[in-house]
């Protein structure tokens, strides 16, 4: 079926006046494949969101059906495409210091480990960088050093969005929330063509590793233990039994004495066998994993 004629669809409903030919076939085999891709349960509701995300790789694909497309994917597994796909359809909210509770919470368990290593944090859906790098400021204040004991690994199934985390460059509206103390000590305001924006110090950024990763992959790569770990706003987009098995996952990388992070609006009673509630949406290990 080719594109619609748009002279043709001006007596339709808003809703069947589409560039592309796409139905609720089409939308439950998206939900589908992205769940089974990410872990990613989209609700019913997201039907014109899916329409309006990928209508823009169908554009860029020359591809003119859903169908088209999604069998495209299908055939190969392991082609670039799969990478856009996922992009297109994850979300991605952050912000500086974004829930500031955690923070205080965090640098005083850092305070009172005792390592013969650097502390170790994983942030393991980094977004823009905003999650990391409010950690690494605010562990660099409660040391006093621009260069604390810290290894901080960034992770997302986003590579866009790593992309711009690892190059740690931002508008200055995005910074709005940090302090001028913040700003002097940790940035860099660009002058000429990059005013209006400014980069992360390297001595920042140097606390810093980014690594794309899939939570749902079978295949992670080789990690070490964690003294705490950061996966807010995550839980949310899948569903109970993905939850459990990436909360196995972290719990296996969580230091006994560690701590996992959560959103605002996540609980893991239902896990309670791996977390007990430390304090506000902070989680504590409840025993040794296998």
């Amino acid at each position: 079926m080719s594109r619609a004629n748009p002279a043709a669809l001006s007596a339709l409903p808003a809703a069947a006046a589409r560039e592309f030919d796409y139905g609720p076939a089409d939308f439950a085999r998206v939900r589908r494949m992205i769940h089974a891709r990410a872990g990613i349960a989209l609700a019913e509701s997201k039907e014109a969101m899916v329409y309006s995300r990928l209508s823009r790789r169908l554009r860029a694909c020359g591809i003119e059906r859903f169908r088209d497309y999604l069998d495209a994917l299908e055939q190969d597994a392991g082609q670039p495409e799969w990478e856009q796909f996922v992009n297109a359809l994850t979300t991605n909210l952050t912000s500086f210091f974004r829930e500031p509770h955690h923070f205080p919470v965090l640098v005083r368990h850092l305070r009172s480990l005792r390592r013969n290593r650097p502390l170790r944090v994983w942030s393991c859906a980094s977004s823009t960088g905003e999650e990391p790098y409010s950690i690494a400021m605010a562990v660099a204040q409660e040391w006093g050093s621009a260069s604390p004991p810290l290894e901080i690994l960034a992770t997302d199934l986003d590579t866009r969005v790593l992309a711009t985390a690892e190059a740690g460059i931002y508008d200055q509206e995005r910074l709005d929330k940090l302090t001028h103390e913040q700003l002097h000590r940790h940035f860099l305001r660009g002058t000429g063509p990059n005013a209006g924006k400014a980069r992360v110090r390297p001595e920042l950024r140097a606390l810093m590793s980014f690594q794309p990763l899939n939570l749902l992959a079978s295949d992670w790569p080789t990690l070490p233990s964690f003294d705490a770990i950061f996966c807010r706003n995550v839980m949310i987009y899948f569903d109970k039994p993905t939850q459990y098995q990436v909360l196995q996952k972290l719990a296996r990388l969580l230091e006994p004495d560690g701590l996992l992070f959560v959103g605002h609006s996540e609980s893991l009673l239902f896990a309670s066998d791996l977390f007990r509630l430390r304090s506000q949406t902070v989680y504590e290990r409840v025993k040794a994993v296998a």
